[in-house]
């Protein structure tokens, strides 16, 4: 499972970025695809996720009505539209895939056994 995270960059406060996630080597069908991120000095946490079978869509308290995740299965690419960035949203933002249903437990669970993490897109916001 290789997954490409991008759109990354540099934004004020209040700005919106639009990051990408795409699949190489295998096809987005059946997978639940999550948005995480790090920050200097802390843990990666979970942002968002979505089902690719029924497009459920979960969110973390954070970021709850500021991003939005879609998935384009035609083009094995997901995304993650964010909008009303605060200085607290700088991190690097990685994406990964598993079969297990989107929720809060998808995102704790690939959070901390996800193996295949690629390089991140860095996402500064200035204040």
């Amino acid at each position: 499972v290789q997954l490409q995270a991008s759109g990354g960059g540099l934004v004020q406060a209040g700005g919106s970025l639009r990051l990408s996630c795409a699949a190489s080597g295998f096809t987005f069908d059946g997978y639940s695809i999550g948005w995480f991120r790090q920050a200097p000095g802390k843990e990666r946490e979970g942002v968002s996720c979505i089902s690719t079978v029924n497009g459920y869509a979960y969110y973390t308290d954070s970021v709850k009505g500021r991003f939005t995740i879609s998935s384009n299965n035609a083009k094995n690419t997901e995304y993650l539209q964010m909008s009303s960035l605060k200085p607290e949203d700088t991190a690097v933002y990685y994406c990964a895939a598993d079969f297990l249903h989107c929720s809060n437990l998808f995102l704790e669970e690939v959070r901390t056994t996800f193996g295949s993490w690629g390089q991140g897109t860095l996402v500064t916001v200035s204040s």
